[in-house]
C-alpha cells in the first residue's frame, strides 16, 4: 500500500497506516455523499489530475484522526481512507495535496496512461 516515491507524496502528512472508519463514522458521512463534486481531469507531461470538492459541512463529520491540526486541513489520505469516506473514482489515484485556502478541496493525481495491475 506504499506510494511510489516518484509521485512525490509526503508520507509524513498521512496517518502511519490507514485508519478505517467505524460503521457509525461512515453512517455520519452518508448524508453528504450526493454533495461531493468531482472535477474533470487535467494533465501535464507526467500526471493526470483532478480535484474532489467535499461539502464544507462534511469536514466536521470526518474523524479528528484524519485532520492535520497544524495546517487546519485534512491529512493526506490513504486510498482506503478516502474510499471509506465515500469518494469514488477509478483505480490509481493518490491524494497528494489539500487546497489550504479551501480545505474541503482534495487534490488527486496518478501517472498518465495509468494501467491497473492485472
Amino acid at each position: 500500500m506504499s506510494t511510489p516515491e516518484y509521485m512525490g507524496i509526503d508520507s509524513g502528512r498521512r496517518n502511519r497506516t490507514p485508519r478505517p472508519l467505524t460503521e457509525e463514522e461512515r453512517a455520519r458521512l452518508d448524508e453528504f455523499l450526493d454533495g461531493i463534486h468531482y472535477s474533470t481531469r487535467y494533465s501535464d507531461s507526467e500526471f493526470e489530475y483532478r480535484h474532489v470538492q467535499l461539502p464544507k459541512a462534511m469536514l466536521k463529520a470526518i474523524p479528528s484522526e484524519y485532520h492535520d491540526k497544524s495546517k487546519g486541513t485534512l491529512k493526506l489520505l490513504w486510498e482506503d481512507e478516502w474510499r471509506g469516506m465515500g469518494i469514488t473514482q477509478s483505480l490509481g489515484w493518490e491524494h497528494y495535496e489539500v487546497h489550504e485556502p479551501e480545505p474541503h478541496i482534495l487534490l488527486f493525481k496518478r501517472p498518465l496512461n495509468y494501467q491497473p495491475p492485472q
